[in-house]
């Protein structure tokens, strides 16, 4: 089934949009500026020291000329999201992923509602430690053809698949692409707080998994009653199966040993990203030894998956540059102070809140979780500071607003393929998962609240 091109501006329109707005806005709005202080390894702005100095208007041109600077700036994480990307396609090449999800279909096909639970909470792992989402496309037509051979429609293979990945980037306590950029953003110690995140996804997943078996038991006793009556599917392409073997256990076994040094390496050596890509790399190396690939292969394997971050890294480099410009117009401060002003007189509980409202709305313009964390970030963490908002719980509410978005936005083009795939109709999906999203909606702004009480900020 193919698609109709979106009308929607792309990520990348919107994005070089917003640098020019945000240079006609250092021309409009007052210069001014927070007092820092040093507080340990992050530098806190000081509420109620904002004040105006005196700085030359930028030039029209400066939206093109910041823009290589922007991705300068950026160059750190723009190098970690290729390498991740990279190692990410050499793991696949090397079949322990397809082996992993294959294995896992045919242990519970034949027990429905484990078959959902195990499936959902699987796909959801990889999510929240390594990013994954795209790499699940191509096992959607065998979840498809499972769950009808157990009285399922396509809505809840589809549902296997991105309530999983939704949930997994929402509570993710790991994932590269999400978390430990806006955490290095906010000047927190990567994979900090996972404790609280890793039970905030239990929960989450639990309320997914409940809506999902559900609906498929529903479906099952009365197929009339599915959202997906009367639509034609046709016919759907079959994905490969792979089998489980010694040597794919060895390869993800060894990357949950990596993240698991890496949170002690954090937490005890102040490890970042550089330490953090070694890890990941090392991991890569020994799966094409494993696979075995070759050399001449992990090369090919590792350019192709670093070349499918290509897009994510362009959008992080014209992301960072919206800051740029607001730096150099000295007017960034002012764009915090005029939004945290209202927002102090209303108690940090409901500042938290709102955190969450404007990550799920910016989400719609910018599906990358990783650019939305460069547009965004700058902005929250000094907010946070100023409205008695932990920087941890700034970084949940992006998080969790990406997330949960993500499993609704049409701009999402992962989403969309998905869908295509299953030949779920977009409106049938919007009324399925619907009633979801607001549960998860009410369940994240009370885990906000929550974690500003418990004072999760570490």
């Amino acid at each position: 089934m193919s698609q109709r091109p979106s009308r929607f501006p792309d990520a990348l329109v919107l994005i070089f949009a917003l640098i020019v707005v945000a240079l006609v806005a250092t021309w409009l709005l007052p210069t001014g500026e927070f007092e820092r202080v040093a507080a340990g390894s992050r530098t806190k702005v000081v509420p109620g020291t904002f004040h105006e100095v005196q700085a030359a208007a930028l030039p029209w041109h400066a939206f093109l000329t910041s823009i290589p600077r922007g991705f300068e700036r950026a160059g750190e994480v723009i190098f970690f999201v290729f390498i991740v990307g990279g190692v990410i396609g050499v793991l696949r090449a090397g079949g322990a992923i397809d082996a992993l999800l294959t294995s896992s279909i045919r242990a519970l096909g034949h027990r429905p509602v484990l078959l959902i639970a195990g499936m959902t909470v699987v796909l959801s792992v990889g999510a929240a430690t390594i990013g994954m989402a795209e790499e699940y496309v191509p096992f959607v037509p065998i979840l498809v053809s499972m769950c009808a051979a157990l009285g399922f429609d396509a809505l809840v293979a589809v549902g296997i698949v991105y309530v999983a990945a939704g949930i997994g980037y929402a509570a993710a306590a790991h994932n590269p692409f999400t978390v430990v950029i806006a955490q290095t953003i906010a000047e927190l110690p990567p994979h900090s707080g996972a404790g609280w995140r890793w039970l905030l996804w239990c929960i989450a997943i639990t309320v997914g998994v409940v809506h999902l078996a559900r609906y498929a038991l529903r479906v099952r006793r009365d197929p009339s009653r599915s959202l997906l009556a009367g639509v034609d599917a046709g016919p759907l392409e079959q994905a490969q199966h792979v089998p489980m073997s010694v040597r794919h256990v060895v390869a993800l076994a060894s990357f949950a040993v990596g993240i698991g040094v890496f949170v002690w390496g954090s937490a005890s050596r102040d490890w970042a990203l550089t330490e953090l890509s070694a890890i990941f790399l090392g991991c890569a190396l020994l799966s094409a030894f494993l696979a075995p690939l070759g050399p001449n292969r992990t090369a090919r394997e590792f350019c192709k998956g670093a070349a499918e971050m290509t897009s994510t890294a362009l959008l992080i480099g014209f992301a960072k540059t919206i800051q740029v410009v607001l730096e150099d117009g000295h007017c960034i401060d002012a764009v915090v102070h005029a939004i945290a002003t209202p927002l102090e007189g209303l108690g940090p509980d409901v500042s938290a809140v709102g955190m969450l409202a404007v990550q799920s709305a910016t989400n719609l313009f910018i599906p990358s979780g990783s650019a939305q964390a460069y547009v965004t970030m700058p902005l929250m963490t000094p907010l946070a500071d100023l409205t008695g908002v932990s920087r941890q719980a700034a970084v949940l509410a992006f998080q969790c607003g990406d997330g949960l978005t993500n499993m609704v936005i049409p701009t999402n083009a992962v989403l969309m393929g998905v869908l295509a795939l299953g030949r779920v109709p977009y409106q049938r999906w919007l009324r399925f998962i619907g009633p979801l999203v607001v549960q998860l909606f009410l369940l994240f702004a009370l885990a906000l609240i929550v974690a500003r009480h418990l004072g999760i900020d570490a």
